[in-house]
């Protein structure tokens, strides 16, 4: 299985900039078994580090397992948030942004 910093880096590279256009976003993730990571997207540019961010918008808080199949596109993040495998904290509805800006 990928690590964590390996699913941020597949991420990042396929980011969609178009979609990113006048966006200015941090999108963290909190990897239960893992490490926490955070993107921040700002007019068409992202850029990734890791640990937290007090001024994250939105939290994803998931375990690797379900980081990956969400990242891959296997697992539908919708369908991992109603089933308990996916928490988000913050603006719920960036988090619905990410399948655009990231596309699997």
């Amino acid at each position: 299985m990928a690590s964590v910093a390996e699913i941020i880096e597949t991420m990042n590279s396929k980011f969609n900039a178009a979609a990113a256009a006048g966006l200015d976003l941090i999108f963290q993730f909190n990897i239960e078994d893992g490490e926490t990571y955070h993107l921040v997207v700002n007019d068409g540019t992202c850029s990734v580090a890791a640990g937290e961010n007090d001024d994250a918008n939105v939290t994803l808080i998931m375990n690797t397992d379900t980081f990956a199949g969400i990242a891959s596109g296997e697992t539908d993040g919708m369908q991992a948030f109603m089933s308990g495998q996916l928490r988000v904290e913050g603006d719920m509805m960036l988090a619905t942004k990410l399948g655009e800006l990231f596309p699997a």
